[in-house]
């Protein structure tokens, strides 16, 4: 068994580089759809969007990763969580509305509210569910995920390896037959089941926290890692055809696929990418300067869309051609630096703030002869 790699911040360095790539997969979606169209990339990032399936794995295998064998109370835990991604969404929040604000559209108090409680993904309602900050519907699914984890955790670590897969296999079965079983619905109430709802998207977040208990006890997937960033390409790529031949609304639609199917591709390059770092092996994923943009891809995930909606309100949609390409340079730079403020002035310190409370901290226990893992997260 290959030994683990000691404690410290980004230990599994190529998974906090992939989280940038990650994110702007869904930064270029959304720049495609809302600006304009740039030849070749446009088309390689049409199913964008499944950037957050991939996080959702992610969240999976580093919390499986992290906890396996550490004995955290369970308030401990949440609070850390809480004192993860709450900080950054209030903020993000704020500057949503402030945005909104200053275009002269209503805001939903309750939508607000209802973010800022991080339940607005329960509601199949698009006024509650994007109201507040629309990127930040995800993290409702997150908060869902962090709830069921320590009850999935202590399942599943006293299992043995088959059990793991067994799980595994169920929730790829359980994915395949969700799929289809819910095309009668609406296709309003469909869109949410299937893009939003945390139930459904916890068949996302369960085969990372299989991966990541494997990963802890010594397993190694085989695939190299130039193959599976093969693989994950060469999905996004056979979308293109598919997309020529049905149409987004339509419930078997490349859009519903790249989210829904995604999940074992996903799965295959953050084990891969894992493996490398834990061979001690270069990726490219785990330089500085991939490591820091790894550490701003979240909040460049919450600000991207209101830099992208400020910019189109006070400038409009560009031409296409060469305009096109100068303002998604503009949007991506406004965002990325806003990004970087927010991690170093904000995210950074409010963790580390209230995570240092009195009272709402304490060291972990570890198992006799083991270590505390790290997270890449």
């Amino acid at each position: 068994m290959t030994s683990l790699p000691r404690p410290g911040r980004d230990r599994l360095p190529s998974l906090t580089g992939l989280r940038f790539w990650a994110a702007a997969l869904v930064v270029l979606y959304h720049l495609s759809r809302q600006v304009g169209t740039v030849p070749v990339v446009s088309e390689a990032v049409w199913y964008g969007r499944s950037g957050v399936t991939f996080f959702f794995v992610l969240s999976g295998v580093v919390l499986a990763w992290t906890y396996d064998g550490v004995h955290v109370p369970t308030r401990v835990f949440l609070w850390r969580r809480f004192a993860r991604i709450w900080p950054l969404l209030a903020v993000s929040t704020a500057l949503s509305v402030a945005v909104w604000a200053a275009m002269d559209r209503a805001v939903s108090l309750k939508a607000v509210a209802a973010t800022l409680l991080l339940v607005h993904a329960w509601f199949p309602v698009p006024v509650i569910f994007k109201g507040g900050n629309p990127a930040a519907w995800s993290l409702s699914d997150e908060a869902w995920f962090y709830l069921i984890f320590p009850a999935l955790l202590t399942v599943l670590a006293a299992r043995r390896a088959r059990a793991w897969l067994w799980t595994a296999a169920a929730v790829v079965c359980a994915t395949l037959v969700l799929w289809p079983a819910l095309s009668g619905l609406p296709p309003a109430t469909r869109a949410w089941a299937l893009d939003y709802l945390p139930l459904t998207r916890s068949l996302q977040f369960v085969p990372g926290v299989v991966a990541g208990l494997a990963l802890r006890r010594g397993w190694r997937p085989r695939l190299p890692l130039p193959a599976a960033v093969a693989l994950v390409v060469g999905w996004h790529l056979a979308l293109i055809p598919w997309s020529h031949a049905v149409a987004d609304p339509l419930w078997y639609s490349p859009y519903s696929a790249s989210q829904w199917l995604s999940a074992p591709i996903f799965t295959a390059l953050i084990c891969s990418a894992a493996r490398a770092d834990l061979e001690g092996r270069r990726t490219g994923l785990g330089g500085p300067w991939m490591i820091r943009l790894g550490h701003w891809s979240f909040a460049w995930y919450l600000v991207h869309e209101i830099a992208l909606r400020s910019a189109v309100f006070h400038w409009g949609t560009p031409a296409p051609g060469g305009a096109t390409l100068v303002f998604w340079a503009g949007v991506l730079a406004v965002s990325l630096t806003l990004a970087a403020l927010l991690y170093q002035y904000v995210e950074h310190p409010a963790e580390r703030w209230l995570r240092n409370l009195p009272g709402r901290s304490s060291a972990p226990r570890t198992r006799p002869a083991e270590r505390v893992p790290t997270s890449s997260r």
